[in-house]
């Protein structure tokens, strides 16, 4: 990447991030690897990543639809499932969710969404037992500075290949790697109503957010130097808002000290300490 854009070097990030797959499975003792397919970019180019770093045979795709998914988002997550030849599993979430919704009359769809997105990543680790891998993560860098996600939902894995691209360098580094053109082109949505879509809900395309949000996290620009820069001071301080209220979606729960070694704090070793 360079100082001034979001272009990346395609060829560089691929050989980057199939290698942290093959390395952060394996020095656990594992070769395999579960992840949810949505139909959507993100989890179509993690899968891919996946692929490439492991074999097909040693990823599992799951596809959990609910009964107001899109039959879009089916057929493509099967587009992928078909070009990359892996094994898959359809695992249908509505009798799962449908007696919770049905507790309050009165639920919102965000509370929806945030169940079934949880519910989703209940199966994935279920199959994570049975396929023996590991749950590949599938959150993008923007959704994830933006709080865009379900907390122990989507946000959850094992390990995420993809949280440090922005939405418009996952679109980059997807072309390279050949994903189905429909899944590219169509509008992001994480598909929890009938006509969501990820930009509407935001309020701001991801194109203008991730211009945005390289100034002030990758180039560490002041909201002032980011509105000196062409950017409208309501949407800077929206952003950055939502930066900092969304801060404790990225860190683990913090532990209460009252030892001398606290988990977390001063009893800290690698992941794969003692293997």
């Amino acid at each position: 990447m360079t100082n001034s854009t979001l272009s990346i070097n395609t060829d560089l990030a691929r050989e980057i991030l199939t290698g942290f797959i093959k390395s952060e499975i394996t020095r656990v003792g594992m070769s395999r690897a579960v992840i949810g397919l949505s139909g959507g970019l993100d989890s179509a180019l993690s899968c891919a990543l996946a692929v490439e770093a492991l074999g097909a045979e040693n990823v599992l795709a799951v596809r959990m639809p609910y009964k107001a998914s899109s039959q879009n988002s089916l057929d493509h997550a099967q587009l992928l499932i078909d070009q990359l030849g892996i094994p898959n599993k359809t695992i249908e979430i509505t009798d799962m969710v449908e007696p919770l919704f049905k507790l309050d009359p009165q639920i919102s769809k965000m509370r929806m969404g945030n169940i079934m997105a949880r519910e989703r990543m209940i199966i994935l680790y279920d199959q994570s037992e049975v396929f023996k891998g590991l749950v590949v993560g599938t959150s993008n860098k923007t959704e994830i500075l933006l709080g865009y996600s379900t907390l122990y939902g989507d946000s959850a894995s094992a390990m995420n290949p993809i949280g440090d691209l922005y939405k418009t360098q996952i679109r980059q580094l997807s072309r390279a790697m050949n994903i189905p053109s429909p899944i590219i082109d169509k509008a992001p949505s994480a598909d929890l109503w009938a006509g969501q879509t990820d930009e509407d809900e935001l309020g701001f395309t991801y194109e203008e957010v991730d211009k945005l949000l390289y100034l002030l996290v990758d180039q560490r620009y002041s909201p002032q130097e980011a509105m000196e820069d062409g950017f409208s001071e309501k949407f800077v301080h929206a952003v950055a808002a939502r930066i900092r209220r969304n801060q404790f979606k990225r860190m683990l729960p913090p532990i209460a000290k009252v030892s001398n070694r606290t988990i977390g704090y001063d009893f800290l070793y690698l992941r794969d300490w003692g293997t």
